[in-house]
């Protein structure tokens, strides 16, 4: 059984618990609770205001049945993320809210744990451009041809959105710019190291009160966030061989239905199937046949939500020929079979 909640704000679905509660690591009565709603599941959303431009968040809760979501992200937001439990489990990344309306899906059974910390104006934009300034000069690029796009679509917007907006990020961009930002999916995830999980550890067992519990926290969120921008490192490739991949990912992209063979693909980028198996790990961390996977997903993802097609259709456009096949990609990576995507998307547009 899948629940369906339409809701003005992300997290709106949670009700107001108490930092008394047990369940919780540690807390102080400035934070703010909430809690699961019982008939969903269990367990709470922690907020420790560290500074008026800066949040840390504790969040651990388990569902009992599916949930789907579609609401407001809170915009002019810079969100780094730790999962410590989950399918993203030991991974971290970089979430810019950008004000616009949100189709999520929350699997039962699945623990969401993690560690969040928030920067909010003015902070938020110097954070945003130390991880752009992290990036490859070939995912500038990407991040550029993205900012020019939202500044022709929203004439105030600057390193991200000021304002809240009444459409999907996917109704913003077309298919084939929404198609290029997938290779960002990949440069704004990051392995959490062990030096990471040690302050993570520290955040989590504070032995502090009152004001001293607060900067000790505050010292250790900025402490992470400065792990997590440091341990971006470059590709150890030459910079003709990192382009060499881009261009790669590039015509996976382009030609999703019928993509080339991996030996045709290393010839057409002038390198060969080693090169560019080994390539695409350092790059995106996944094969080139994991990066055309997650390609044929997100792009079917954006037809299922843009495009009055059938589920068949949209299928039979990514390059799968069995709707089973795909819908069972699809559930594996969304949360949901893409039939019951299509209609909430559907429900939200209507």
């Amino acid at each position: 059984m899948t629940k369906r909640l339409v809701l003005d704000n992300w997290n709106d679905w949670l009700v107001p618990g108490s930092p008394d509660s047990l369940r919780l690591h540690h807390s102080d009565a400035s934070d703010r609770v909430w809690v699961c709603p019982p008939d969903l599941g269990g367990g709470y959303y922690q907020l420790i205001p560290l500074r008026d431009d800066m949040d840390l968040v504790i969040l651990d809760y388990t569902l009992h049945q599916d949930v789907v979501i579609e609401a407001l992200d809170d915009g002019n937001l810079l969100e780094f993320t730790f999962y410590l439990a989950g399918s993203d489990k030991g991974y971290s990344f970089f979430c810019p809210s950008l004000g616009f309306k949100q189709l999520g899906v929350k699997q039962e059974r699945k623990r969401f744990f993690k560690v969040e910390v928030f920067f909010k104006q003015p902070t938020l934009i110097s954070y945003f451009q130390s991880f752009v300034e992290h990036l490859s000069p070939q995912a500038q690029l990407i991040v550029e041809r993205l900012i020019q796009h939202m500044n022709r679509y929203h004439s105030r917007w600057p390193s991200v959105i000021n304002e809240k907006s009444d459409a999907f990020v996917e109704q913003l961009f077309p298919g084939e710019l929404y198609s290029e930002a997938i290779a960002l999916n990949y440069v704004t995830r990051q392995s959490i190291t062990t030096a990471m999980k040690q302050v993570i550890g520290q955040i989590l067992s504070c032995p502090y009160q009152g004001a001293t519990r607060r900067a000790y926290l505050e010292k250790k969120a900025l402490e992470l966030v400065g792990l997590r921008l440091n341990a971006m490192t470059q590709p150890n490739l030459k910079d003709e061989e990192i382009d060499a991949i881009y261009q790669a990912a590039a015509i996976l992209r382009e030609q999703v239905k019928t993509p080339p063979t991996i030996e045709m693909l290393a010839r057409q980028v002038g390198t060969n199937r080693l090169k560019l198996n080994q390539g695409f790990h350092e790059v995106f961390g996944t094969t080139p046949f994991g990066y055309l996977r997650d390609c044929r997903i997100w792009q079917a993802r954006w037809q299922l939500m843009m495009l009055e097609r059938s589920v068949n259709e949209v299928a039979a456009s990514v390059g799968y020929s069995s709707r089973s096949r795909f819908a069972t990609a699809f559930r594996q990576r969304m949360g949901v079979n893409p039939k019951m995507f299509q209609m909430q998307a559907w429900q939200w547009a209507s």
